[in-house]
Parts: structure tokens; C-alpha cells; sequence
């Protein structure tokens, strides 16, 4: 009555302690929120030990928030505001004091919460009132004493896992998990309760799985205790009872309500029990159609005298499974040939990590139904396992299934020796020993399918494994290869081992899953699994790729485009190791340039488009006349270094290079102006000319025709040059013709060249128009042209008779350097 009423009063003082709490605080409600960017692709946002004092700011569209071992003391209104997709969050292992009523309100779609480990002193029905999507709830090891005033989970009607309870909790009433109508897991920690209504956890049905902590001081009230076991205690539902502590006759009273349900399948874990109660559970259990019983971390004190239970009835019992199990007295313990009243009916015997060496023959015979035995992770040697299956001399006839996987064993052989007796084995597992070599040859059951020999320390393969196996496993040792004929075999597991390429197909015709994970695969093609006609499932990731073009291609129209295989793996399993600019990237995702996969074509493309522009530049060229400038610029350099060659030999003598007046430069089609006028007039002695006022005949002048000074067999371009050189004046003839000549285009541009290259003694060009030509219709092109036409004076072949003598006295004039008084 005392406890009611401190408890009573300490309800008021803990809620006024948090509003006083709500209200004083100054950053309720207006929080500066840290962020976390740990998310991943998945929206799965890893914030755990963090050291956050207060909830993170996140994106918004994350799906889980893992908030777990941080120092958040409070959850606030506005801090999960927003995370409407949230599925999972997770506050386990902080110092979470005060959550506000409407704080996971935002979280509609809410489908897992863990609030175990933290300070909550009470707990409110307000918090999980709009949370009808959640289907797990921790609330495990918080300081509060009670489940609250109103129904905290009448809102949660899909709600399918529930943990609650702790060091602190005293009182459970009836109402307190109303709402709660199926759970598949249940989970009460309940060892220091005090007070319990009868009927608080009866109305949950279907009950799946339970699991209900209880100390000693607990038990002691056998009252207390039997209406608990009463109320979550069904032949159909497991029952895992934890931190026991039986010792002497009168501890296991409380079961009685249990065995009176007939229960099926009881779990004792975290044990510790004597020789008294073991045989006070045994006779309890006496007739209880009891088909699992398992032990998980116990601890025995006694010798195992327990004969006095001998007359006990357990025919119902099936399966013994034991782990963990340690006996303080190791050299006192007792044979347990005295059981034969419980060794004779199981068929499933596991005695896992409990320091086994032996089990001895006799034993072995009392297993008449035995037909699972499990003793992985014990101490069997070669020759404990000679006595345990007593030399192979025929127990255990009805044997199916033997792990001895994890002990000390070295010799295959000698395992298949003792073995090959058991006519109806089917499955053997001895994965984790000492085994580092295969014989050659080894007698196996004609029944063996599935054989385990991973995590050992083999090398090469040998005909020692038997052919009639469907299920192999040899991951984790040191295999390089494997070239034997196993027809039968439908799984083949090499992962962890040093295999370079996949094993040829053609030995597997059944073949459905391979796992060769963690090798030293480079890459493999379609001829690598062509050869497995029936494969099905394929694990090759986590190996050293070279992400070849073939390799990548393969993988990524092949394989990750779908068929007949499936990567079962995950393709982010599948990472290229080089080349060394793609270590790390993903296969499936890796470009390669076409440079480097495709390079004929990649060349032959090239070429074209190299052959296409050229093509298209020499014609630009071409119409532009760019090959003839060449040519021109190269003939006036070669024409430059041979003057300057000349003018050094001729030093001081100025007149020995030139040879002509002036050089004529002339269309082909005014050739006969040139020949009948211009020749006779200019070249023929001449009399007196009276017009000019005085009695001096004019001298007649040397004129350089192409026609006739060019020297024959010499490119035109070095005689149209040496014309130049060995000129006093250049000459050009204009008329339609000249324009359309090119040859005449590319003597004036020599011209003008010649004459802007620092031939500063020479005369500028003489232009004649034989008809009148306007600058703006000559062609572009002719720029020169166009520009001595702007800048040079020029004579017209005038139309009128009598203009002609002048016109030849000005152009003697102009050959003969003199001013003309006209």
C-alpha cells in the first residue's frame, strides 16, 4: 500500500517537473537545429554518435533517421516538422527527458520508433496519437514506473512489435494496452514489478512471439509471477523467459501456470540453475506436450545428478538446443548416460559453443531418433570425433544432418571415414577447421547433397569430393582452381578464394547458382558463361576488374541489361580496379571513349572527316588562288636571296644587272598592240622629233618581252622575277584582258612586292590603259591593281590620231626618267 501511494504521488511531481521544464526553457519551440548530411542514395541518414544536443535538421525526404547515442535531452514541437515520409527514427541511447506532446505528429507515415535508453519518467498517449502507421515501438529501459494514466497505444492499430519496461517499472493495470488487439513480437521487462492486475496482458491475441524478463525477487511471488505467465502463456506462442536465476526447489513454482497451458515452445536465456532445479522444472514439465526446449547463456551449478526425474514423462519433446552453456565443475560433472529418459525421443540435438571435447559413444547410442545434431564452435579434435561417432561402427542410423563446423578437426579423410556409415545423411558442415589438404580419394554416403568446407585452409581440389553433392561450399580458403566433374551440382560457392578465371561450365551441366565474390577475377565474357546452360543466380562482385571496352560492354548490354542470368549481388558490387583513371567507378556506370573502343572505326571516321576537310581547304584554296601566292611568295624569296647574291659579286657595279628599260607585262590577247606599236615605236631608232623643239634624237629603248627574252626550259615564275630584277621600270598593259589574265595578277603582285622591299632606286610601275578601265570594275582581287590605280599616275592610248605623238613622248619621257614641259 505504501509503494501505491509513493508511486501515486511521484506521477505529479515528475509531470510538474517537465512543464516547469516546457516552460522555462529558452530555446523551446525556437531552436537553432544542427544539420547532419549523412545520407546516403537510399534517403537512409546515419546520424548516430554525433554528440547532437538537440535533433539535427535533415533532408526532408529522408525515409530513415538514426539518431541513436547522441545527448538530445528533448524533442521539440517544430523539430520534425516536415519528414512526413519519415519510416524509421531511431533515438535509442541518449538522455532524452522531455518530448512535446505534438513533436511526432508530422510523422504520418512513421513505421518504426525507437525510444529505448533514455530518461523518460512518463509517458503520454498525446505523442503516438497520430501515428496509426507505426508497427514497431521500443520503449525498453526508461525510468518510468507505469505505463501512464490513459491507454498510450489506443491509437497504434497496426502496431506488431512493442518492447516495454525496465529496471523502474512497478505496475501494470488492466487497460493499459488496450488498442493492442495482435502483436507478432511482445517484449516486457518485468523484473521488479510489484503490482500486476490480472488480465493487463490477456486481451493481446493472435500473440506471436514473447519474450518476458524476470528476476528471482520476482519470482519468489509465485502469486505475481503465475498471473503473468497465466496471461501471455499459449500453446501456440513461443515464450523466451530471461535473467533467471533457479536455484533450490522452490524457484520454479511460477511455471507451474505455464505447464498448466500446455506451452510448446519455452526458451530459458541468461540462466543460471542448480541440480534441484533442473529436476523441480523437469517434474513440473512432466506430461506438457513441450516439443522445444532451449537454453541461451546458462550456467550450471551442480554435478547433474538428476535422476530423481527419471520417471518424468518428455516423449513430446523434439528438439534440445543448448548454447552458450557453461558448468562451473567441469571434473565433478556426471555421465549423462542417467537421461536416457530425455536423450531417447528428440530428433534435433544443438550444443553450440558450450566447450564440448566429447560426446561419448554411449551417449551417442541413447540418440536413437536423432536426426539433426549440431556442435559447432566446441573443441572436437580428430580423435574426440573417432569416440563421438563411435568409429563409424553404424549410430546414429537416423542421422540427416551433422555441423561440426568451428572446432578443431584437421583430417578429411578421417571425417569421411566416420561418416561414410551414416546411410541417411544428407547435409554436413565442417566449415571453420584446420583442414589444408584433400586427399585423393575419400568414401562419402551415396546419400551426402550438401557438404560445407569453407573457412579452411585448402588449396587445390581433388576426386576426394564426393559427385552426388547439389550444394557445395568451399568460400574463404585458398583455391586457385577447379577442374572436377560434379554433374549433380545445382549451388557452387568459391567466394574469398584466388580463382583468376570462373571454372569451365561444361563441369556443372546442372549448374543453377555460383558465387565466386572476392576473388582475383579480372573480367569475363560471354564464352565464360555460355558453358553454364542452367545458371540462374550470379554473384561476381567485389573482385579486381579491368574495365576493358569488351569487359564493359559485355556487363553493361548483357548482364545488366537483363536475361536468362541475374546479378543477385547488386551491381554496386561490381567496381573497376584499372585502368587507374577509373579505379572505383562503377561498371555498370563506366563510359569509355570511343577512341579507345571502337578505334578502326574511330580511325577510319577520322580520316574521312580528315580527307572531307582537306578536300574542302584546297578548294577554298584553290578558288582563292592561295597555291599560286605560295608559289609567288617562295619564287620572290628565292628571286630576293639570288639578287642579293648578285648585287654582292656585282658590288659597285650598279648598271650590270640591269639589261632592259623596262619590262612589258602584257596579256597574250594584246599582244599585237604590243608587237605593232608599242615595239616599233619605243625599240626602232627614230629622227629628229620636231615637236619636242630640239635636234636630239630620241634613244631607242630595250624593252623585255615574255615572248622573246624569257629563257626557254626556266619556271616562268624565275623568268618573270630576273625580267623584274634586270629592269629599270615594270610596264603593265591594261585592259579587259590583263584583268582576266592571272598571269598578269601575279606579275603586278611580284611588282609590288619588288618594289616595297626596299628597292628604293628603282622607279615605280608605269601603267598604259588601252581602254578605259574604272577602277571600281576591276575584280577585287586585283587589290595591287586597284591600289596603284589609286595612288599612280597612267597614260591612256588615246582614240584621236593626232594625241598619239604625245602620248609616246610622255611615256619616253616616263621610261627616260625625264619631266615632261607639257
Amino acid at each position: 500500500m505504501e509503494a501505491k501511494t509513493e508511486s501515486s504521488m511521484g506521477q505529479p511531481t515528475n509531470l510538474f517537473l517537465t512543464l516547469l521544464f516546457l516552460l522555462l526553457s529558452p530555446c523551446w519551440g525556437q531552436s537553432s537545429h544542427p544539420s547532419c548530411d549523412r545520407c546516403d542514395q537510399q534517403l537512409s541518414c546515419n546520424c548516430s554518435y554525433g554528440e547532437f544536443t538537440s535533433v539535427p535538421t535533415v533532408t526532408e525526404r529522408a525515409l530513415t533517421l538514426d539518431l541513436s547515442f547522441n545527448n538530445i535531452t528533448m524533442v521539440a514541437a517544430d523539430d520534425l516538422t516536415g519528414h512526413a515520409q519519415l519510416r524509421v527514427l531511431n533515438l535509442h541511447g541518449n538522455r532524452l527527458a522531455v518530448i512535446h506532446t505534438s513533436a511526432f505528429d508530422p510523422l504520418w507515415s512513421l513505421e518504426e520508433l525507437d525510444l529505448s535508453d533514455n530518461q523518460l519518467t512518463d509517458l503520454h498517449h498525446e505523442w503516438f496519437s497520430k501515428l496509426g502507421a507505426l508497427q514497431q515501438l521500443n520503449l525498453l529501459n526508461n525510468p518510468y514506473s507505469c505505463l501512464g494514466s490513459s491507454p498510450v497505444f489506443q491509437k497504434l492499430i497496426r502496431l506488431r512489435r512493442l518492447w516495454f519496461g525496465g529496471p523502474a517499472l512497478e505496475e501494470l493495470k488492466r487497460g493499459d494496452l488496450s488498442g493492442v488487439t495482435q502483436l507478432e513480437e511482445l517484449t516486457v521487462r518485468a523484473n521488479n514489478l510489484k503490482r500486476y492486475e490480472a488480465g493487463a496482458l490477456a486481451d493481446i491475441w493472435p500473440l506471436g512471439h514473447v519474450t518476458l524478463s524476470l528476476h528471482s525477487p520476482f519470482l519468489k511471488n509465485i502469486s505475481l509471477a503465475s498471473a503473468v505467465l497465466g496471461d501471455l502463456t499459449y500453446p501456440e506462442t513461443p515464450i523466451i523467459l530471461e535473467d533467471l536465476h533457479l536455484i533450490g526447489n522452490q524457484s520454479v513454482q511460477a511455471f507451474r501456470e505455464t505447464a498448466r497451458r500446455r506451452i510448446r515452445h519455452l526458451t530459458l536465456r541468461n540462466l543460471t540453475v542448480s541440480d534441484e532445479a533442473i529436476v523441480d522444472l523437469l517434474m513440473v514439465l512432466d506430461g506438457v506436450p513441450l516439443t522445444v526446449l532451449s537454453v541461451d547463456n546458462a550456467t550450471l551449478t551442480g554435478e547433474g545428478r538428476w535422476e530423481r526425474a527419471s520417471w518424468s514423462d518428455h516423449r513430446s519433446t523434439d528438439e534440445f538446443f543448448v548454447r552458450n552453456l557453461v558448468v562451473l565443475d567441469i571434473f565433478k560433472f556426471t555421465s549423462f548416460l542417467q537421461l536416457q529418459f530425455l536423450l531417447r525421443y528428440p530428433r534435433r540435438v544443438s550444443v553450440i559453443h558450450s566447450q564440448a571435447f566429447v560426446m561419448p559413444c554411449a551417449t551417442s547410442h541413447l540418440l536413437v531418433n536423432l536426426q539433426y545434431l549440431d556442435m559447432s564452435d566446441n573443441l572436437l579434435t580428430d580423435m574426440t570425433l573417432v569416440e563421438t561417432l563411435c568409429d563409424g561402427k553404424g549410430t546414429l542410423k537416423e542421422l540427416r544432418v551433422l555441423n561440426i563446423s568451428g572446432n578443431a578437426l584437421q583430417s578429411l579423410s578421417t571425417v569421411s571415414r566416420l561418416v561414410a556409415k551414416l546411410s541417411k545423411l544428407t547435409h554436413l558442415d565442417i566449415s571453420r577447421n584446420g583442414y589444408s589438404s584433400m586427399p585423393q580419394g575419400c568414401t562419402w554416403p551415396a546419400t551426402l547433397r550438401y557438404l560445407n568446407i569453407s573457412r579452411a585452409k585448402l588449396t587445390t581440389i581433388s576426386p576426394c569430393l564426393p559427385t552426388t553433392l547439389e550444394v557445395l561450399d568451399l568460400s574463404n580458403n585458398d583455391l586457385k582452381g577447379f577442374l572436377l566433374d560434379l554433374p549433380a551440382l545445382r549451388e557452387l560457392h568459391l567466394s574469398g578464394n584466388k580463382f583468376l578465371r570462373i571454372p569451365p561450365g561444361s563441369l556443372f551441366t546442372n549448374l543453377q547458382t555460383l558465387n565466386i565474390q572476392s576473388n582475383t577475377l579480372k573480367m569475363f565474357d560471354r564464352s565464360d558463361l555460355q558453358s553454364y546452360r542452367r545458371l540462374q543466380s550470379l554473384q561476381m562482385g567485389q573482385n579486381k576488374f579491368v574495365c576493358s571496352c569488351d569487359f564493359v560492354n559485355f556487363f553493361q548490354s548483357v548482364i545488366k541489361g537483363g536475361g536468362d542470368m541475374h546479378l543477385t549481388d547488386g551491381e554496386e558490387n561490381y567496381v573497376c580496379d584499372s585502368p587507374l583513371y577509373l579505379q572505383g567507378e562503377l561498371v555498370g556506370q563506366v563510359s569509355l571513349p570511343i577512341s579507345e573502343c571502337h578505334m578502326v572505326l574511330f580511325v577510319s571516321v577520322t580520316c574521312v572527316m580528315a580527307v572531307f576537310v582537306a578536300t574542302l581547304v584546297v578548294s577554298l584554296l584553290w578558288r582563292v588562288h592561295a597555291f599560286w601566292y605560295i608559289k609567288m611568295t617562295w619564287a620572290w624569296l628565292k628571286a630576293k636571296r639570288s639578287s642579293q647574291r648578285r648585287r654582292h659579286r656585282d658590288a659597285g657595279d650598279s648598271e650590270a644587272l640591269l639589261s632592259f628599260d623596262a619590262f612589258v607585262s602584257y596579256s597574250e590577247r594584246d599582244t599585237s598592240w604590243v608587237e605593232n606599236f608599242l615595239v616599233p615605236e619605243l625599240e626602232e631608232p627614230r629622227e629628229n622629233d620636231e615637236d619636242s623643239g630640239t635636234n636630239r634624237s630620241p634613244r631607242p629603248l630595250s624593252l623585255c618581252l615574255h615572248k622573246r627574252d624569257f629563257l626557254p626550259g626556266h619556271w616562268i615564275v624565275d623568268n618573270i622575277m630576273n625580267a623584274m630584277e634586270r629592269s629599270r621600270r615594270t610596264v603593265f598593259i591594261l585592259s579587259e584582258n590583263f584583268v582576266q589574265s592571272d598571269w598578269c595578277r601575279y606579275e603586278l603582285d611580284f611588282s609590288h612586292f619588288w618594289l616595297f622591299d626596299g628597292n628604293a632606286g628603282r622607279e615605280a610601275a608605269i601603267l598604259i590603259l588601252l581602254e578605259p578601265l574604272s577602277k571600281d570594275n576591276i575584280p577585287k582581287r586585283f587589290c595591287k591593281l586597284r591600289k596603284l590605280m589609286s595612288s599612280t599616275t597612267y597614260l591612256e592610248w588615246p582614240q584621236e590620231e593626232e594625241k598619239i605623238g604625245e602620248f609616246w613622248r610622255s611615256l619616253r619621257n616616263a621610261l627616260s626618267g625625264e619631266e615632261d614641259d607639257d
